[in-house]
């Protein structure tokens, strides 16, 4: 594998050292992996699953635009500009598991991958070790949440690791397809994600697009036994109704059905959502009304760009753009709702 080229600006950066079978720092820790694990343009460090800490220096001897995503198109480190002949330093934490997509999907590849992006990148170090301190937010849910296989589709849960910073890493459960009966049968799915859950770890849920044919009383039990099973591991568990469709009234409102999520059966899956977070004690985040609320501020033409539409004519799935937007709204509410310490979100 060839060797990033290090810039003349960090010469004075130590050299890196690859990491063998069980080596260790003086202190007892293991040593980081760094450049030599990197190409020009992505890095492969040979993991065992769990989570990594990673510390990147940017920049170089010419301006420099730099973004870092990885596994499973995950945006972790948002495009960082430098000035010509500095650097800066920026940190993540990223979950690192078998599949290491949809849980239900492709394993993909062992270990950690990640792909040196942006519209000028300059890679000048780079540092990944086993995370000791950290805090997950499991992500349960379905396509609108999920890390999406391919372009140009994208799940919000995808893109908000790129909003938190070292010490807080997102495990993105979601799959496409799932409702909640689904997500508690499948044995890749809850009976997979509970037990990794860890004391005070947050655990997301939103699960309604796919609840099409499922009724009032079964759709509450299913979530009520998602809360249940979270908070059995000492989790705390979160609920998220979901995103609007971008459906559209001859008003410009959204006051629908379809946009709404109200099934089939008449099921407000929202409402319910809202009913179940107040009788049991539960965060919750109203993705349905914020996502309405700026769709209908962009009005028909503006929320195109959210959604698939022009690409796919699909006004459920968000594109990369309207993922990383939705993910913001839950950033948002995760800070406001002091869900998650402020240092370990990136806001502005």
């Amino acid at each position: 594998m060839r060797r990033f080229t290090v810039t003349a600006a960090v010469s004075v950066m130590a050299t890196v050292t690859a990491l063998s079978a069980t080596p260790a720092h003086a202190h007892g820790g293991p040593r980081a992996l760094g450049l030599e694990n990197c190409t020009a343009n992505a890095c492969h460090f040979d993991v065992a699953p769990g989570t990594y800490d990673v510390r990147v220096v940017l920049g170089g001897d010419a301006a420099a635009s730099t973004a870092i995503s990885g596994e499973s198109r995950r945006s972790l480190l948002p495009e960082t500009a430098t000035e010509a002949g500095r650097t800066v330093a920026r940190s993540f934490t990223v979950n690192v598991r078998t599949p290491e997509g949809e849980p239900t999907g492709p394993e993909g590849t062992r270990g950690l991958d990640l792909v040196i992006g942006g519209s000028a990148p300059a890679l000048a170090d780079i540092r990944v070790t086993p995370a000791t301190h950290t805090r997950q937010i499991f992500l349960v849910g379905d396509s609108t949440v999920c890390d999406q296989p391919g372009a140009p589709y994208s799940g919000w849960g995808q893109q908000l690791p790129e909003y938190l910073r070292k010490g807080l890493s997102a495990a993105n459960y979601a799959d496409s397809g799932e409702s909640t009966v689904t997500y508690l049968a499948t044995p890749a799915l809850f009976p997979t994600v509970q037990p990794l859950i860890g004391k005070h770890d947050l655990v997301l849920i939103q699960l309604a697009h796919n609840d099409k044919t499922t009724d009032e009383a079964t759709y509450r039990a299913n979530l009520e036994t998602l809360v249940a099973g979270v908070r059995a591991r000492g989790g705390e568990p979160v609920l998220v109704t979901p995103i609007v469709r971008r459906w559209f009234n001859a008003d410009g409102t959204l006051n629908n059905n379809t946009a709404l999520l109200v099934n089939g059966l008449g099921v407000d899956h929202p409402a319910v959502i809202r009913s179940v977070a107040a009788a049991e004690n539960v965060p919750l985040i109203d993705l349905t009304a914020r996502t309405k609320a700026l769709v209908e501020s962009l009005g028909v033409e503006g929320s195109k760009a959210i959604y698939l539409y022009n690409e796919k004519r699909d006004n459920t799935h968000t594109s990369v753009h309207g993922a990383t937007v939705y993910a913001g709204l839950v950033r948002d509410e995760l800070v406001a709702q002091h869900l998650v310490p402020d240092g370990l979100v990136r806001v502005g």
